[in-house]
């Protein structure tokens, strides 16, 4: 039985799984999107109702919101699938996440919109704004990490693998396994409490978008900061480096601070985002510089 889970979720994980997962999900977000705005020009007619998330059935382009939930999704499954292939990927794909719900949240902002002359007195669009400009950034921040992800992974190729490195992937790669199931009871559990808490509750004390990131991905986020200390509790096992204990500590705060930017809304909320990716690249230039330190004769 052991041996089957394992296989199964070895499929799971694989490179052939992946490319057939993206095309899934791609034609799950365009079936999704035509859906949506299906459902607008119904609610458009007065043939059907929605009491609650209005915001979300008043203008059409608010229907890009469903394909970009499912692309997050997507993303949640790509960090996991480079868990064992590289830590910086794997850090960098939760911030590729973190970007693509201030783009998610740009798109239902824009379904709103009302253009006024006081443009930098009403809220709702000094928060389009800060979202704006942030995209803007986290885009950048996110480009530099890939930058010195990439020249950290050349070094790590011409270097072979010990013994020590080559046990610590396979470790990762368990995690990994392990995170399959729990992040797909998570999904399942998440869409059954929306879905409850939205129809059929007498309460229905989600009343805003904001809170349908709070249904998955601070838990989400959570589950992440303990795999981050596990993953580095188990790199004690392989390296006593200081700059590499640094930096996976430094990625640790890093996925703290995105799961407290849940958590809060408005202005803070973005800036907490921005400083988390930028703590992360800073951390991960400082642990390059390191690298190239220790490297230079004496």
């Amino acid at each position: 039985m052991a041996s089957l889970f394992n296989s199964i979720y070895s499929k799971i994980l694989s490179e052939e799984t992946r490319k057939k997962s993206e095309v899934v999900i791609v034609i799950i977000a365009i079936a999704s999107f035509l859906l949506h705005l299906f459902l607008i020009l119904l609610a458009d007619w007065k043939v059907i109702a929605f009491d609650g998330y209005k915001e979300l059935f008043n203008n059409p382009i608010a229907a890009i919101y469903t394909p970009f939930s499912f692309i997050l999704i997507y993303e949640v499954y790509l960090l996991i699938y480079y868990l064992p292939k590289s830590t910086t990927t794997y850090i960098g794909k939760q911030y590729e996440i973190m970007t693509l719900i201030v783009i998610r949240r740009i798109f239902k902002d824009l379904s709103q919109l009302q253009l006024t002359p006081d443009w930098f007195r009403v809220t709702s669009d000094l928060l389009l704004t800060y979202d704006l400009i942030a995209t803007m950034i986290l885009f950048m921040l996110i480009l530099l990490f890939y930058r010195l992800n990439r020249k950290s992974v050349v070094d790590s190729e011409s270097r072979e693998l010990s013994s020590e490195i080559t046990q610590f992937i396979k470790m990762k790669t368990i995690i990994a396994k392990c995170l399959v199931p729990i992040f797909v009871l998570l999904a399942f559990s998440s869409l059954g409490e929306w879905i409850y808490d939205s129809f059929f509750s007498q309460n229905h004390h989600m009343t805003s978008i904001q809170d349908v990131n709070k249904i998955f991905f601070d838990t989400c986020f959570t589950i992440l900061i303990l795999t981050d200390v596990l993953l580095l509790l188990i790199s004690f096992l392989h390296t006593d480096k200081f700059n590499r204990v640094i930096r996976n500590s430094g990625f640790i705060i890093s996925t703290i601070l995105i799961k407290l930017s849940f958590g809060i809304e408005g202005l803070l909320n973005i800036i907490l985002i921005v400083v988390a990716v930028l703590f992360g690249v800073i951390i991960l230039a400082i642990h390059n510089q390191f690298d190239k330190l220790k490297k230079k004769p004496l």
